[in-house]
């Protein structure tokens, strides 16, 4: 754990520094060392306001309000439950007023996240399965995925909402920024998160076949609900909710469905004591 959560961590370090190289160099060609440095050091004050404001920025570009624990107390519950046993702060709560069902965290790691949730999922949902789906995404959190995600998804999902300025030239702009955006994604975020994270989830909540049922409803609930949101926020999401063509296939991070539900349901067909043991290896 301590090995992923360093790597992670370098990760979104490597993501900063290439930049701030990239920005001085850019600097360093319209006016020479000095506007190269300034271009370098405003990419790190840029970094720096990502870090503290990332979150919200992609919590207002994808619908997300404030939660009332009037809504829905059990989720509330669910979410500090499932935060304890993953040793973790409990997450901020946001509400997304849509029926497509997904989930998805942003933060900067086990100190500070914030869950956000759709209507569509909070329906979806039995007890059960909502605690697994919720130690799926705080899993992200322990592990510090969140972070990088939340860092590389921003970038990558700006590059692609650019490219809607350009007027007629936007096509030409998005077939530039979006596999710019993609490559960063591909470089710096593994589908092996996710099993990872369907592992670590799975100890926590002491059983694999709950989160198994929660990836299998996700999945088809999200068969009879239109969706609408930019590819490059499919890393966000516990199951890929974008169909595998056109731009979407270039930021496409998950493994498949089926191999990882296998994989839970092989976890889930032993003992107890045998799946946690099993998963505990798994999340490494």
């Amino acid at each position: 754990m301590a090995r992923a959560v360093a790597l992670n961590l370098a990760k979104a370090g490597a993501l900063v520094a290439l930049l701030a190289v990239a920005f001085g160099g850019l600097g360093w060609l319209i006016g020479g060392v000095t506007t190269g440095l300034l271009f370098a050091f405003c990419s790190l004050l840029a970094a720096s306001a990502v870090y503290r404001f990332g979150d919200r920025a992609l919590l207002g570009m994808l619908g997300a309000r404030p939660f009332a624990l009037a809504e829905d107390p059990v989720l509330r519950s669910a979410a500090d439950t499932m935060a304890a046993k993953l040793g973790v702060r409990a997450p901020a709560i946001y509400l997304i007023d849509d029926g497509f069902p997904r989930l998805f965290v942003v933060g900067r790691g086990p100190m500070s996240s914030t869950v956000a949730i759709s209507t569509g999922a909070l329906h979806s949902l039995r007890r059960e399965e909502l605690e697994a789906a919720l130690a799926h995404e705080l899993a992200h959190v322990r592990r510090r995925d969140v972070l990088t995600q939340t860092f590389v998804v921003l970038f990558a999902t700006t590059l692609v909402e650019l490219s809607r300025v350009g007027g007629w030239f936007s096509r030409f702009l998005l077939y530039v920024f979006a596999p710019i955006g993609a490559a960063f994604v591909h470089a710096l975020l593994s589908p092996k998160r996710e099993l990872r994270a369907d592992a670590l989830a799975a100890s926590a909540t002491g059983t694999a076949h709950d989160l198994a049922d929660a990836l299998m409803r996700l999945d088809r609930a999200a068969e009879l609900v239109d969706f609408a949101a930019s590819p490059a926020t499919e890393p966000l999401y516990p199951v890929d909710p974008f169909e595998a063509a056109g731009i979407a296939r270039m930021f496409k991070t998950h493994p498949p469905l089926e191999d990882r539900i296998r994989r839970l349901r092989e976890l889930g067909a032993g003992s107890n004591g045998r799946v946690t043991e099993s998963v505990s290896k798994l999340a490494r």
